[in-house]
């Protein structure tokens, strides 16, 4: 599988607990702007078809950043610029985020009409004072209404995004966001907990104590919450953090990564992979668009991965689907470790016997120490 991945890296504030590569208007000032942007993405894909050929983008996902700042004219002209280099397979998956305050009818719309099939929204929670330590700006019930306009122009696949753990978030406002969430109809959702990342915001506020560390017991409990809601509504899980309610509902670009694909990454600070190697551009936009205006790569860096490199990679993300990993990718070691492991109830004994480590549901809540035990 081949897939495209187009970082947007423009906000209109900036997220305390977030610590993608990101900018506001005010960070940048005149160094940038989306037109600048806009020209060194098509240079970039221009140049990345020179470097491996003319292959059919089976999947596209345009992330963030908030992408949707672009517009419908902006984000069309995205995907005229996938169009017109890589070129899109037929059926391919189409994907962007956005943030649900710009949004409208008129944007789904018009996406939709450029030849977007997927949108997902950034939701978090519905409870005021839980967007508030986030430092959301969206009001609590916009996700919901958006999600809708979404579907009444045409999208079939709309994902909505939970953060939870959050300091101050109680079980009623998880209660009260999954409602939310299954009361928009949508076929999608994803749930991740709050990690709190080093440099952000939110982590200078944990330091000087004005907010706890999310609570490891409470995040297994909200997890467990999580799952048995959108199970009993038909959303079924396929990773760890990601449910939908059907196969034809699942992200196919982020299977991709999951399954070792290969996605040329453009934009500021985007990762790439083809055939086992990965490599990254600089990060700051007005140094990506002067490289590629000068006819320069924005690479900023690369590896090539080792077999360990890989072995180690295959481990722990194809763990973390609900289909599992074979137990031919272990060694005899990590085999063992397997076996064990299904002993202590951390991974389904009949998949095993069948050839595949799939993790049960309290292994779920332990997948990185499962994958560490089976990569040792």
């Amino acid at each position: 599988m081949f897939g495209v991945y187009v970082h947007v890296p423009f906000c209109a504030t900036r997220c305390g607990y977030c610590d993608f590569n990101t900018y506001t208007a005010g960070e940048l000032g005149s160094a940038a702007s989306p037109a600048s942007w806009q020209e060194g993405l098509r240079r970039e894909l221009e140049l990345g078809v020179r470097q491996v050929g003319q292959r059919p983008a089976e999947t596209v996902f345009v992330g963030g950043g908030t992408p949707s700042l672009l517009g419908a004219k902006g984000l069309a002209e995205v995907l005229d610029a996938v169009r017109g280099t890589f070129g899109l397979a037929e059926g391919a998956e189409v994907t962007t985020e956005s943030n649900p305050e710009s949004t409208s009818p008129e944007f789904f719309a018009g996406i939709r009409e450029a030849g977007f099939t997927r949108i997902s929204l950034g939701m978090q929670s519905v409870a005021t004072h839980v967007l508030k330590v986030l430092d959301r700006v969206h009001t609590p019930g916009r996700p919901v209404d958006a999600a809708r306009e979404a579907r009444a122009a045409g999208f079939e696949h709309v994902n909505l995004d939970l953060i939870y753990g959050t300091p101050g978030e109680r079980v009623d406002d998880l209660r009260a966001s999954l409602e939310a969430v299954l009361s928009a109809g949508v076929d999608h959702v994803s749930a991740y907990s709050l990690i709190v990342e080093d440099g952000t915001a939110m982590a200078r506020r944990v330091r000087r104590g004005e907010l706890p560390m999310p609570d490891e017991d409470v995040l297994a409990a909200y997890y467990e919450l999580i799952d048995s809601t959108l199970s009993a509504a038909g959303l079924t899980w396929y990773e760890v953090s990601n449910w939908a309610s059907s196969d034809e509902a699942r992200c196919r670009h982020n299977l991709g990564y999951w399954r070792g694909g290969d996605w040329w990454g453009a934009g500021p600070g985007a990762h790439s992979h083809v055939d086992g190697v990965r490599w990254w551009n600089v990060k700051h936009p007005a140094r990506y668009a002067a490289l590629l205006a000068e006819g320069k790569s924005p690479e900023a860096g690369r590896e090539v991965l080792t077999d360990d490199d890989r072995h180690l990679e295959r481990i722990m993300l194809e763990l973390r689907l609900a289909e599992g990993l074979p137990l031919e990718a272990l060694d005899s070691a990590g085999a063992g470790e397997a076996r064990t492991a299904a002993s202590e109830g951390l991974l389904e004994p009949v998949a095993l016997g069948s050839g595949r480590a799939v993790l049960t549901d309290r292994g779920r809540l332990l997948a990185d120490a499962v994958v560490r035990r089976l990569a040792a």
